[in-house]
């Protein structure tokens, strides 16, 4: 099982929140249920499945530190990674009756999490209660929606060398919104196996795809960390274009 944690203070609530008020801006009773709620948080491995796919979506839970994904695997090994999900943001939420998780959701990363039912409250039956936190997480989930668009052009119709640079700027972007990137460097924690099954691609081809952009001074990468040495070019190249986000008005 988990190991229960209390919550570093200026830590784990600050992302959420950091995040959430770019969509909406918060009063103080929602980033007081949004405090409440990351008091309490669990500490997961590497590797740990955190939703099964089938899986009744009955507990909404936040992603507070470390990486995780959505995915499918075949019975041969083989696996699509459909999103990398990234401190901040939410998983389990569905609002559908008698909802069951389409894809399984499992950490790339030790992670932290915490639970996030009040959330499902808040787009239900507490809106009114809690305006701008409702319009906040409507915005979130719009951006979900984006980011799957954004999976299916890069695997449907964008070369590897564009596939590359796409996900790279879109992580960016997911992770400058809560603090934890620059315009020019940002942390992946990830294998090249997971970019691979991310992309579509086989690791030999993302590695030659990975050398290119070395080769053309356009990133540097090691130690899990990212430099982009020339970000427009990349948004050139993978045809970019940042998720337009309306802030909520108060």
């Amino acid at each position: 099982m988990p190991r229960l944690r209390t919550a570093t203070p200026g830590n784990p609530p600050d992302i959420v929140i950091r995040r959430l008020s770019r969509f909406a801006p918060l009063v103080e009773s929602e980033r007081a249920l949004l405090r409440g709620m990351t008091e309490q948080t669990r500490e997961v491995p590497m590797g740990q499945c955190l939703v099964a796919e089938g899986e009744k979506l009955e507990n909404a839970r936040l992603l507070l530190g470390g990486w995780a994904c959505r995915m499918r695997t075949f019975p041969d090994g083989r696996r699509q990674i459909f999103e990398f999900l990234l401190p901040g943001e939410m998983y389990g939420l569905c609002l559908r009756p008698q909802a069951v998780a389409l894809a399984t959701v499992i950490t790339l990363t030790p992670a932290v999490i915490a639970d996030a039912q009040p959330m499902k409250d808040v787009l239900g039956d507490k809106k009114a209660i809690y305006p701008n936190l409702a319009a906040a997480l409507h915005i979130a989930q719009g951006l979900d929606e984006a980011h799957l668009l954004n999976q299916l052009i890069r695997i449907g119709r964008q070369s590897a060398y564009e596939r590359v640079a796409h996900l790279i700027l879109e992580l960016r972007e997911r992770l400058l919104i809560v603090g934890l990137a620059t315009n020019e460097t940002l942390p992946v924690p990830l294998t090249q196996e997971m970019l691979a099954d991310a992309l579509g691609l086989s690791i030999v081809h993302l590695n030659r795809t990975l050398q290119q952009l070395r080769r053309e001074n356009l990133i540097q990468f090691r130690s899990g960390a990212m430099r982009l040495l020339a970000p427009d070019r990349l948004a050139e190249i993978a045809n970019f274009h940042s998720a337009k986000v309306t802030k909520a008005a108060a």
